[in-house]
């Protein structure tokens, strides 16, 4: 059952970490024309010229993309800190990354330096990247195997929720505008003070404390504070065995996970899902959305406020997902997800094209948009980050979650780089290859991946073992089962054969 410390710890990382790399994805969206316009006011204090127009996309661009490949450093950065640090030290070191970028944004037009801006969005984006990584590994490793879906997909919907705080508070009334986009841009400092200063009474990952920390005494009261009762017997035999099964392989490095064969399956299907996620296009709809609206004949002063309903959609149905992923799965959430997309983006582009001939078209592009974004809140948005906890035992977790999530940040700043061009080249044909990745990403989940719904971590590892065509070895006072070490797999494999 659902306890209040796990709910709360739950809530304090989702917030404190998850809820800052959606607003920060969002936050430059509404105040875009009065930051450019500060770019060029400095430039012009400087030099006594104005800004060279190529020269103000190029830097306004950088503004835009630094922030994913921060994202990318941030992933790299996953691996030695969360085996080094924990993940709860994870967490709260990273907090010092975004309170620091949040001084140093709200603080650029005092200081008349556009540079400190962009510098501050690389540093938030090394935030992301560790907080989009952390988060999940931590919550799903803290969550009994009947709630880990629901719990894992709690880091995004407060992404969502970020997303939407940012559209709200970017509208021109408010913070959008010539005097207050400062504050937007620093206000992100402070769900990580609130993280620091709470975070620290929570536990740390119980399966950290006795496979890493080889502490059995803190991990069984870890567990005892999250699940609310004394007896959590059985949780620290299914650690003990998912340990005992690993002691051969030693902790993963990223290098060790790409040439192990018994995990091979698990890494292609993590890297399908989190290129699929990204390169479907989610991003590129949510920076035309507004683009679609105006053609659509929505006035260009009310388009905020349907930026923001899309926004409150996506939230919606984001929470939707918490509570039905427990009850149909994840694999049926993933599928749904990306064909609602496919088919979102092969009708948008119909729409697009023949928009100028038939009135009511422009009315069902927008009807293509919100169910787009329905179909990836749902599935690809929320369910690929609970995979990787799931597919992975706890000595590759840190690796997978690397790889995953520098293929997460590499694929969201190629869209970002690529799809100005894509849509300059191709028009409203660009959604055709947004279609082509959904479909593709579908029909790879449908035949590879399965179903992890209320399985332990040894259970899925026993699915996948078979996929990956490795022995798997009975033991017999266990009474379960564990995969073998390196050394074992080759005499099995050839003995086998």
């Amino acid at each position: 059952k659902m306890t209040l410390p796990l709910a709360l710890v739950a809530l304090i990382s989702a917030f404190g970490s998850s809820f800052q790399y959606g607003y920060n994805v969002s936050v430059i969206n509404s105040p875009a024309p009065y930051m450019q316009e500060f770019y060029n006011r400095t430039y012009l204090d400087r030099t006594g010229v104005p800004m060279d127009s190529s020269f103000q996309t190029l830097l306004w661009s950088l503004t835009v993309s630094m922030f994913p490949l921060g994202g990318l450093f941030g992933s790299l950065m996953v691996w030695p800190m969360v085996n080094n640090c924990g993940r709860k030290g994870t967490l709260l070191i990273n907090n010092l990354f975004s309170i620091a970028a949040a001084i140093l944004m709200g603080t650029s037009e005092l200081a008349k330096t556009f540079e400190v801006i962009i510098l501050s969005r690389v540093v938030m984006g090394i935030f992301a990247g560790l907080a989009s990584n952390v988060v999940p590994m931590f919550l799903g490793e803290m969550s009994p195997k009947n709630l880990r879906g629901a719990i894992g997909v709690v880091p995004q919907l407060f992404i969502t929720i970020g997303i939407l705080s940012a559209q709200i508070l970017g509208l021109n009334s408010i913070l959008g505008n010539a005097e207050g986009w400062p504050v937007l841009l620093g206000l992100t400092g402070i769900p990580s003070m609130l993280q620091l200063l709470t975070l620290p009474f929570f536990p740390e990952s119980p399966r950290y404390l006795l496979i890493q920390k080889g502490n059995e005494e803190q991990a069984r009261r870890a567990l005892q504070r999250l699940r609310g009762r004394e007896d959590v017997d059985d949780e620290i035999q299914e650690m003990y065995q998912e340990d005992r099964s690993e002691k051969e392989e030693g902790q993963f490095s990223v290098l060790s996970l790409f040439t192990f064969k018994g995990l091979r399956w698990q890494l292609i299907s993590i890297i399908v899902m989190m290129a699929g996620q990204q390169l479907s296009g989610v991003n590129g709809v949510f920076y035309y959305a507004d683009r679609i609206f105006e053609s659509a004949g929505v006035q260009s002063s009310s388009i905020q406020y349907v930026t923001v309903s899309i926004g409150a959609i996506n939230v919606v149905m984001t929470l939707l997902a918490v509570f039905i992923v427990e009850s149909l799965g994840r694999r049926i959430l993933l599928l749904a997800g990306f064909l609602l997309c496919s088919a979102s983006c092969a009708i948008l582009t119909l729409a697009l094209n023949l928009q100028t001939t038939v009135s009511w078209m422009s009315y069902l592009s927008i009807v293509c948009v919100i169910a787009y974004i329905i179909g990836h809140a749902i599935g690809p948005s929320p369910i690929p980050a609970v995979m990787i906890t799931e597919m992975f035992l706890q000595s590759s977790r840190p690796a997978a979650f690397m790889v995953g999530g520098s293929v997460h940040w590499l694929s969201n700043f190629t869209v970002g780089l690529v799809f100005l061009y894509m849509e300059a080249g191709l028009g409203p044909y660009s959604f055709l290859i947004f279609c082509a990745i959904c479909v593709a990403t579908m029909l790879y989940i449908f035949f590879v991946v399965p179903e992890t719904k209320n399985k332990t971590f040894m259970e899925i590892n026993r699915i996948m073992a078979k996929r990956n065509k490795v022995e798997i070895q009975e033991s017999k006072e266990l009474k379960n089962s564990y995969p073998l070490g390196k050394q074992e797999e080759k005499k099995a494999l050839s003995s086998s054969e």
